[in-house]
């Protein structure tokens, strides 16, 4: 369905005080990952909003300890692969935060913990599917918004990826870089914990009798962090370390926990590799090495080129430019874009303050993401990737 991005503009921007209201709603509930009656709660508030606009919803379980549901949601519309919208119900913020930074309203910006990542994104997502169907029946689309984004998406990334292998195109709701840039590329991110087990001895009777797990270790953190290549856009960063019990006597256990980040799949692999086969000098020290790379980079492909475009095109109808941009961070849509579905992220409101106590979105960019979203599933709906 051709869709002016100019009238749907109009529409969104007709509802920019219900879009805050709703955004300031949902801050209000309070959703860590670790709080599934939380997660739950914005689940079923969202799947009331979507239920609206005439999509199926469903709350599937997920597997894990105090994880609240996954929000599925479908259009009736069938015969295409559909257009995914993905998101996250969770925040980083633990229970209590809102009694000490209520969410509010200061002039065009909406503050409180979440709303900028990514329960803007959530409200965005929603009214993108409410102007369509204001316009008529909805095209092939469906929903998943996710209830432990922020912490660890293994007990539901089969589902998730099977979702996304099916899909002609997935779209992330994750917050726009400040300024309003969409990212399309993403570094990917691993973690991995070594442990040290050396022998304990007195460390002035018997100091050549012992086998130093801090010192093992620490010689295996400087090879570690000797990996980071500035250049290819690869860091490994010591960021833990815990060992011995006291000065006098040579420690027997230490750990060490290590992030990394990488803009390539084979860089990733490359480093997880590299971490895991580190190898002890000392034989009286053995080591252990667990973790790997969590979430895949976001590699700027060709299918992610392809829905840039076209979302640059609608942003053009709405007279707005869309810059792109390069994050970090790892979200989500990383697994989609590793399996070669075209992905873009970023889709979420303009603001700042992500993980920060600075924590804002701007009003007006929730109905102009809106719109913006609205047309890019109708151009997606209609193109070739369907």
């Amino acid at each position: 369905m051709t869709v002016p991005a100019a009238e749907l503009l109009s529409w969104t921007r007709a509802r920019t005080r219900e879009m805050a209201a709703l955004l300031k709603e949902l801050v209000e509930i309070e959703s860590p990952s670790t709080d599934a009656a939380g997660v739950a709660a914005v689940a079923s508030r969202l799947a009331a909003e979507l239920e609206a606009a005439g999509l199926r919803t469903e709350r599937a379980p997920v597997d894990a300890a105090a994880a609240g549901p996954i929000l599925r949601a479908a259009s009736e519309a069938g015969g295409s692969r559909p257009v995914m919208l993905l998101g996250h119900l969770d925040t980083v913020w633990p229970l209590g935060t809102l009694a000490e930074r209520p969410a509010r309203i200061e002039g065009d910006r909406l503050l409180g913990p979440g709303s900028y990542d990514m329960k803007a994104g959530l409200v965005v997502a929603t009214y993108a599917l409410r102007a369509l169907a204001h316009r008529g029946p909805l095209p092939a689309v469906t929903v998943f918004f996710t209830p432990l984004e922020e912490v660890d998406c293994e007990s539901y990334r089969p589902a998730m990826e099977a979702a996304m292998k099916s899909s002609a195109a997935v779209l992330d709701f994750e917050p726009a870089w400040p300024g309003g840039a969409v990212k399309t590329r993403r570094k990917g991110s691993g973690s991995v914990t070594i442990r040290a087990h050396g022998k304990a001895a007195h460390a002035g009777a018997d100091f050549n009798k012992g086998h130093n797990a801090i010192l093992e270790l620490a010689h295996r953190c400087l090879e570690a962090a000797a990996l980071s290549d500035a250049e290819r856009g690869v860091t490994v960063n010591v960021g833990v370390i815990r060992g011995g019990i006291r000065s006098n006597v040579v420690p027997e256990l230490a750990e060490a926990e290590v992030d990394f980040r990488v803009r390539t799949l084979e860089d990733g692999r490359r480093i997880e590799a590299a971490l895991c086969g580190l190898r002890s000098t000392d034989p009286g020290v053995t080591l252990h090495v667990e973790g790997g790379l969590h979430y895949p980079p976001l590699e700027r492909s060709a299918g992610v080129a392809r829905v840039y475009e076209e979302a640059r095109a609608v942003a053009a109808e709405m007279g707005m430019d869309l810059p792109e941009v390069t994050s970090g961070g790892a979200s989500e849509a990383a697994f989609a874009g590793a399996l070669g579905v075209p992905t873009l992220d970023g889709l979420g409101a303009d603001g700042d303050g992500a993980h920060a106590e600075n924590e804002h979105v701007l009003i007006p960019s929730l109905p102009e993401r809106a719109a913006l979203a609205a047309g890019l599933i109708a151009r997606l709906a209609e193109s070739d990737l369907a």
